[in-house]
């Protein structure tokens, strides 16, 4: 059951071109946001991939009580409104609690449920009342068959526009595997597959109080996700991910981006044209 739809102008299903879902893991600042939010702009219109810009008000599931966790819902979605004016890209944002669902779903063009919280049945159909396009990601915790019940949750709202994302897998303590085969196997629920390639690096808990990473390896496994079929990427990024303020250690940074996204675009139409 693919059913295209539209995230901003950007055309999102199992037939439709590659797009990319990036920003920083958490509102830092307007200014950090807009900033990466121009360079992504730029890379959209160089590469033709289109981008939507993420980044969350509330980080609400770190590791640490210190963690840095953002703004908070009416300070993020004004900056996350203003993001979206002035850059022309559409924007997502994380929600972790339902009550947070209406409101968000009043700012941003999609709405993501964080994956620790992919079978929280009330999060999820709060999230379906929107109509919003929401990104359900796959639980470390979660086989991608399971997906379906998330997907039936939001699918009784009504809404069918659904994206899943892909994040790898627990494997023993402090670490994230993937398995590929995840992409086409979520894809015969009838949704559009996202990877996430930088939180697919990540140790969690690795560094005791935050998690660890492998950020160098995000690109290779970009690659590998796209000519297993993925329909989207979606990649943490930031200028100086060493002194970003949560997941530092697996973010990608922003010079790099580029390159990514144009070599896999190239594996995306080779591989759907059966060359």
């Amino acid at each position: 059951m693919d059913l295209p739809f539209e995230i901003g102008s950007i055309k999102i299903g199992l037939d439709q071109p590659l797009f990319v879902i990036a920003g920083p893991c958490v509102i830092e600042s307007r200014d950090v946001c807009l900033a990466i939010a121009e360079v992504l702009a730029t890379i959209q219109e160089r590469t033709g991939v289109g981008v939507i810009f993420k980044a969350s008000f509330d980080k609400a599931n770190r590791t640490s009580i210190t963690s840095f966790r953002g703004p908070g819902l009416d300070k993020g979605l004004a900056i996350l409104e203003e993001v979206r004016r002035q850059s022309g890209l559409p924007v997502l944002t994380d929600v972790h609690e339902a009550r947070q669902a209406e409101a968000a779903g009043g700012v941003v063009d999609a709405l993501q449920i964080p994956a620790f919280l992919c079978r929280q049945t009330d999060l999820l159909v709060a999230c379906g009342n929107t109509q919003k396009p929401v990104n359900i990601k796959k639980g470390q915790f979660v086989s991608p068959e399971e997906m379906k019940n998330g997907v039936e949750k939001v699918r009784s709202t009504g809404n069918l526009r659904i994206l899943l994302t892909e994040r790898g897998t627990f494997f023993g303590y402090n670490r994230n595997v993937n398995d590929m085969t995840a992409i086409p196997l979520m894809q015969q629920l009838g949704c559009p597959v996202v990877f996430d390639a930088t939180h697919s690096t990540q140790r969690p808990g690795g560094l005791g109080t935050a998690s660890a990473g492998a950020p160098d390896m995000a690109p290779i496994l970009a690659r590998a996700a796209v000519a297993a079929g993925a329909n989207g990427l979606f990649m943490e990024v930031h200028p100086d991910p060493a002194n970003a303020l949560c997941d530092a250690a697996c973010m990608l940074p922003l010079a790099e981006v580029e390159s990514v996204v144009s070599m896999c675009r190239r594996i995306h139409e080779l591989v759907r044209s059966g060359g």
